[in-house]
């Protein structure tokens, strides 16, 4: 199937920022966090742990939360580690992600991230995933790139300064 390439009225992915609201809550913004239903239990002080429940969608052939739901949740929970560090007054994107599957993830699974190490750039955090038997489902560690919070879609249309 050919989709035409994005340009300026092209809607893009990611959440539309609401000016004036509060940067803690741009996780609840992103469309496929709540279509995984995704719950975010903590994000403080470079930890966070991150919460999903099983349901068929999210399943793979062996009765599994799949790999890629399991990914998803060490990238998110990692990355909100490394955002609460700073307080929320910047994002991060992932730059690098290492995972090991240990045990197939089934029912509820939890994962807490942290943050290990920053400078002023890139953080580098760590996560592990649990079932609720408190078995280790897949551990994880990355790299994040901090970037400035994205502008609200009608600041960046009358925005012409580049962004640093």
């Amino acid at each position: 199937m050919n989709r035409p390439l994005p340009n300026a009225t092209t809607p893009t992915a990611g959440p539309q920022v609401v000016v004036g609201a509060d940067p803690r809550q741009i996780f609840s913004q992103v469309p496929f966090m709540a279509w995984l239903q995704m719950r975010r239990e903590f994000s403080e002080g470079g930890k966070a742990r991150l919460a999903i429940d099983a349901r068929e969608e999210l399943g793979n052939v062996i009765g599994a939360v799949h790999g890629g739901v399991v990914v998803t949740l060490l990238d998110v929970a990692m990355a909100s580690a490394a955002v609460s560090y700073r307080d929320f007054q910047c994002t991060a994107v992932t730059l690098n992600l290492n995972t090991s599957f240990i045990e197939p993830g089934r029912g509820s699974l939890v994962c807490d991230g942290e943050l290990l190490a920053c400078d002023e750039q890139v953080a580098t955090c760590r996560a592990v995933v649990s079932d609720t038997e408190g078995r280790v489902v897949a551990r994880g560690q990355g790299t994040f790139r901090y970037l400035p919070l994205p502008l609200p879609a009608a600041a960046a249309a009358g925005s012409t300064a580049p962004r640093r």
